[in-house]
């Protein structure tokens, strides 16, 4: 009997070992909607709620089913910025057609002083990343002199291409402002997925404002990197994203509604 208890013993050990392995957030991991193409191809309807992307991430970028305005998340709260430049707090039953999130842990910290524009900071970024192989949430949070934001106003169907939509993108302008800079730098690999190279977005400091990044003059801040080495994606399952033609190459479409 005592054999038996200690066997019983052991193996209620092993499964309560086992379960609590499996319910630990794996924190390494880029969790993506759908693909870039597939936006750039005017396939903005999603099934995944916000609610559900928070299991996976307290950290990200993306956007909202009919390409209503940009997402940023940060420290579990996600954000839309519409064209108004209001940045409003999103319910968990908002859906996203794109969106990429991450558990964010800094692995690499940095304090930034007088960059003075966009290129310059992606420069500056390239020398700190380790190897061009892998997956990066970045976050900068500090004072900056000059922020550029844009957003694209939520479509109608029959839905236009993404290049056509951010001809109507409203943009708005921020000096001498507090607040975070937060995003995604991806592999070269990934053409087609997702934005190779950098893609961030801007929110400020009270939450009440934002877009996505296409200019900066930073004046103090501080920088942390999260390396990420897991991808995960899940794909859409309408008609809509079934028949789109996603072998053609964007780059040039890409580069424009990055811009």
């Amino acid at each position: 009997m005592r054999i038996i208890r200690y066997l019983l013993t052991a193996i209620l050990l092993v499964v309560t070992m086992t379960g609590c392995l499996h319910c630990k957030k794996n924190k390494d991991v880029l969790f993506q909607i759908s693909t870039i193409g597939a936006l750039l191809e005017g396939v903005y309807d999603g099934e995944t709620t916000y609610g559900e992307l928070k299991r996976h991430g307290d950290f990200g970028i993306g956007t909202f089913n009919g390409l209503d305005g940009e997402m940023i998340g940060l420290e579990g709260k996600f954000y839309q910025i519409k064209t108004d430049g209001i940045a409003y707090l999103v319910d968990d039953s908002i859906k996203t057609p794109f969106a990429v999130v991450t558990f964010f842990e800094s692995d690499k910290s940095a304090l930034l002083e007088k960059i003075e524009n966009y290129d310059q900071l992606k420069k500056y970024l390239d020398k700190l990343l380790p190897t061009k192989n892998i997956f990066y949430a970045i976050k900068i949070e500090g004072t900056f002199k000059y922020i550029k934001t844009r957003s694209v106003p939520g479509q109608s169907k029959p839905y236009p291409l993404l290049v056509e939509v951010v001809k109507t993108q409203s943009i708005f302008e921020f000096h001498n402002v507090k607040g975070t800079i937060a995003g995604f730098w991806c592999p070269c690999y990934v053409e087609g997925v997702n934005v190779p190279g950098y893609h961030l977005h801007f929110i400020t400091e009270d939450k009440k404002a934002g877009g996505h990044l296409l200019e900066c003059h930073l004046q103090n801040a501080r920088l942390d990197i999260d390396y990420t080495s897991e991808f995960y994606m899940v794909l859409l399952k309408s008609d809509k994203f079934y028949k789109t033609d996603l072998t053609k190459k964007k780059q040039k479409e890409l580069e424009k509604v990055e811009k």
